[in-house]
């Protein structure tokens, strides 16, 4: 027995409820220490970029899950752990205010906390999609719980922006705390009992960690895999800690406006995704490297003008900003589809470790593009003003993505995903 659409539904659930949990961290706890804190943008950064590192356990938390039978604790566990470090997260901002270094030794360890929910509870869950769930449902199960993250990620700071006005540090305390109780109880209802009939395709793999890693890097396609997904994640990320700050300091948008202002991106990122599960699946419109291409290429020029409507002192950041949600949205899914696809090659019973090979990847270049981007945002203020300092973070980012399109070129095979779950050429 496999799982049904209905299983599919509840892990999206999850996913939905990490996403959620996760936005506050990366968005409007970064904007606060930054704006409303005055702090260095490279400190939220640093803290930032802590909790992708620590997702560098990934693999091995896709290998325990692949050995131990029961994907399902380690589902639970990691999203217990990340709730708790995102609401200490936000008493350590608080905390900041009146006690500056009792706040940031509270913050790092939320973060790492965060990072190690998140790689726990993360990988676990794609692990068990991948070995439970029908090979010609794996591409349209990706699309849908990753809608659903999109979705809690958009409703989220879509909702905490308009209850965070006016802000107050107690008002924030309590949005963060319901936010991540809320998401910590779906969790449990949504995988109560979901793996009791449930037969993954092979057995637990016994072999040792290190071996399944040798062993996944030898295949030319997985390495070479790994290392798009690095590059053109650095780029995803990169204005991933400048954007409110940026908002804030160019626009004057409120706490609660610059959060919103992630939502509207959120609610692009969503739309965008949803194009490619229509256009690709549905339609069967283009081939998942077309979709991978374009997304790319249309990520470099709404990041463009992000970067020109600053310097021209345009109100047009939230249209820009939305744009730049849609070309994200179908990046990141048509990306996620061939994770999928390529997840299930080569040796079986490997899923798990394969899954945190590559969420590895994209929680490095997570972290290294977030503290980039915000490091360079810092120096470049040193000798230029605020709207031509983050608008050249910006257009470096643009030319990551360009580099990131020329790559899947090469890279991704031009098959488009049919319904039966097979690539046939495409282009």
């Amino acid at each position: 027995m496999t799982l049904g659409w209905f299983g599919i539904f509840r892990l999206g659930l999850v996913q939905m409820s990490l996403g959620g949990m996760v936005v506050l961290t990366t968005s409007t706890l970064n904007r606060l220490m930054v704006v409303e804190l005055a702090l260095p943008a490279v400190l939220a950064g640093v803290l930032v970029a802590l909790h992708y590192a620590v997702q560098i356990t990934r693999p091995s938390w896709g290998y325990r899950s692949d050995t131990c039978g029961n994907r399902t604790r380690w589902i639970v566990g990691g999203m217990a752990a990340l709730a708790l470090g995102a609401f200490s997260a936000a008493v350590g901002v608080v905390t900041m205010e009146s006690a500056f270094w009792p706040g940031l030794v509270l913050s790092f360890l939320a973060y790492l906390l965060i990072g190690l929910g998140a790689g726990a509870g993360g990988t676990s869950l794609l692990a068990l999609m991948a070995t439970c769930t029908r090979p010609d449902r794996r591409a349209a199960a990706a699309t849908i719980t990753w809608l659903m993250m999109i979705f809690g990620i958009a409703a989220t700071a879509g909702t905490v922006g308009a209850l965070l006005e006016p802000y107050s540090p107690r008002l924030l305390l309590e949005i963060v705390g319901a936010v991540c109780l809320g998401g910590l109880a779906l969790t449990v209802l949504a995988t109560w009992r979901i793996e009791r009939g449930l037969v993954a395709e092979a057995e637990p793999d016994a072999a040792p960690l290190m071996e399944g890693l040798r062993e996944i890097w030898s295949e030319p396609r997985a390495r070479s895999f790994t290392f798009f997904v690095f590059l053109s994640m650095t780029a995803y990320f990169m204005q991933e800690l400048i954007l409110e700050p940026y908002a804030g300091f160019v626009f004057g948008l409120t706490p609660g406006q610059s959060t919103s202002l992630s939502g509207a991106q959120n609610g692009g990122v969503f739309l965008g995704m949803l194009a490619v599960g229509i256009g690709s699946t549905g339609l069967r419109i283009g081939s998942l490297r077309s979709w991978v291409v374009a997304g790319c290429l249309g990520s470099a020029l709404s990041l463009a003008a992000i970067s020109l409507i600053g310097q021209m002192n345009l109100p047009l950041i939230v249209p820009a900003v939305v744009m730049m949600g849609v070309f994200n949205g179908m990046f990141a899914v048509s990306a996620i589809g061939s994770m999928m696809q390529l997840a299930g090659e080569g040796r079986h019973a490997r899923e798990g470790t394969r899954m945190g090979l590559w969420g590895a990847a994209q929680a490095v270049a997570a972290g290294f593009g977030g503290l980039a981007g915000a490091g360079a945002a810092d120096l470049l203020r040193l000798w230029t003003d605020i709207p031509t300092a983050f608008g050249l973070v910006f257009f470096f980012e643009a030319a990551l993505f360009v580099i990131s399109a020329l790559m899947a070129l090469r890279i991704l095979e031009g098959g488009r995903v049919m319904p039966a779950g097979r690539l046939v050429p495409g282009e």
